[in-house]
């Protein structure tokens, strides 16, 4: 299914010794006393609260929640200097350190105390213990939403400034994919909170009818066509020919052989979604130094000239494959096995994060297959019990109407997107208003300038963050003069 393939790629992906001081309800996680990223991170626990919105008396239950301060480059609260917070997505807290490369690349030119937020059931926040006990039904899982983790973000925010004393220190959140559309709504929602967002490639728009459901597939498929024409043919026929092998005798097996697949073959549908699964992975992650969609089709170009449409694609997607020593057709199922990365975003897509992505035929490279909000809703009845919401995020955060309604209340967010990420469908692409700007590269792939910065880094690239850098010493500066005034 569509949504499960395509969502599921929204994903993103020495130390020394912590003090040993706690700041209130803030303490220093035992299990990582020794866990300080090489980039000045230090490791701590919060005792955050269950649920925000509630006064019943499990209400009031707590969790730890992790996060990460990195105060090398600080100036100071007696200086008012910024605190840039990330906020935290699907992911563990250092896989996230990892990818927000922007705040470290930054901090020393604004002299920012940086913080990095451990999303709620990710990593080791989890309310409810083990993986097992919060993942066993919909009354632990209750707890797990966006509007959730945004209250645990202002109220963590808000009670370490209190204990460092910088209530005067203007605050920006800054967030990539999942990350950067919290980001942008934090901002909203909490205006008095940060002063302003750096959303890199976040899909706000991607919610109800406000974007063609073939948006993303659009992509994927311009992607393709601009590398190589003819390696866009070769994938465009190729699902025809899986389905005529699929219906001859022993077409199974022999699809198992010229894929070399780890296991045999069930059906066509698991081989096609493998398949698909990569060509957008490809796209999204469209790297200027690594260049994927361009290493699949060097392959399938580049195949022996007798090779059959369906030998070209192998020859395309074996690269991909590493060093392994056959194609997991298994590796983007989300199954109980599944990390808790994927398994957790399965939980948010199924109850309101409802992305309807699909395509019909012919617009796309890829076989017609509409979204179905019926099928959609079984499938998270069958695995959650749970019903999806599919206007809910715009019924929360907006969407619908945007550029009217947020020119009237809203600003200081910066939506920036690269066009070859298939996600940028569902961004917003133009000014709003002066304050809430669109920045955007032709070349750039998913979150790529919220990434560390690389000596490889092309021109534009380095443009682009430049830019978003000119914006956030504007805020700065805007709110320093306001506070002395």
């Amino acid at each position: 299914m569509w949504d499960q393939i395509v969502l599921g790629l929204l994903l993103i992906p020495k130390l020394g010794l912590v003090r040993e001081s706690t700041h209130g309800k803030f303490l220093i996680s035992q299990s990582n006393l020794n866990e300080i990223s090489s980039s000045g991170y230090k490791f701590y626990n919060y005792s955050q609260t269950i649920d925000h919105f509630n006064y019943r008396p499990e209400s009031y239950d707590i969790f730890q929640q992790r996060y990460a301060i990195n105060d090398k480059y600080w100036g100071g609260a007696k200086n008012n200097s910024p605190i840039f917070v990330y906020t935290g997505d699907e992911a563990s807290l250092e896989s996230v350190i990892r990818s927000a490369g922007f705040l470290v690349d930054n901090a020393p030119h604004f002299q920012a105390l940086l913080v990095v937020i451990e999303h709620r059931y990710y990593g080791e926040s989890n309310p409810f213990g083990s993986r097992k006990q919060a993942y066993q039904n919909t009354s632990t899982l209750g707890y797990f939403s966006s509007t959730q983790a945004l209250a645990d973000y202002a109220q963590l925010i808000t009670e370490l400034k209190k204990n460092l004393s910088a209530n005067n220190c203007p605050v920006i959140a800054m967030g990539g994919s999942y990350g950067g559309m919290l980001a942008s709504w934090f901002r909203l929602k909490y205006p008095h909170i940060v002063i302003g967002a750096f959303a890199s490639s976040a899909p706000i728009l991607y919610f109800d009818d406000i974007t063609p459901e073939n948006g993303y597939l659009s992509i994927v498929t311009k992607d393709f066509q601009e590398t190589s024409k003819s390696c866009y043919r070769t994938i465009r026929e190729s699902w025809f020919e899986i389905d005529k092998f699929g219906l001859e005798i022993n077409g199974l097996s022999v699809l198992s052989q010229i894929f070399h697949t780890c296991r045999p073959l069930n059906n066509t549908p698991e081989l096609k979604d493998a398949l698909a699964s990569i060509y957008s992975a490809a796209a999204q992650y469209d790297d200027p130094t690594t260049q994927p969609v361009n290493l699949l089709c060097s392959g399938i170009d580049g195949a022996f000239d007798e090779a059959t449409i369906l030998e070209r694609v192998f020859t395309g997607i074996t690269p991909w494959n590493g060093k392994k020593q056959c194609f997991d057709i298994d590796v983007y199922n989300i199954d109980d096995s599944a990390s808790e990365t994927a398994i957790g975003w399965y939980w948010q897509t199924c109850s309101e994060m409802v992305m309807p992505i699909g395509c019909d035929s012919n617009d796309t490279m890829f076989q017609a297959q509409p979204f179905n909000i019926y099928n959609y809703t079984m499938d998270c009845q069958k695995k959650w019990g749970v019903t999806p919401r599919p206007h809910w995020m715009t019924t929360e955060f907006g969407g619908h109407n945007i550029k009217s309604v947020l020119r009237n209340f809203g600003s200081n967010i910066i939506f920036s997107n690269g066009l070859r990420d298939p996600y940028s469908s569902g961004g917003v692409l133009c000014n709003i208003s002066d304050t809430i700007v669109a920045i955007y590269t032709t070349q750039g792939s998913h979150c790529l300038d919220i990434l560390p910065a690389t000596p490889a880094d092309p021109e534009w690239l380095i443009a682009q963050r430049n830019e978003e850098v000119k914006i956030i010493e504007r805020w700065i500066a805007e709110y320093k003069a306001n506070i002395i005034a």
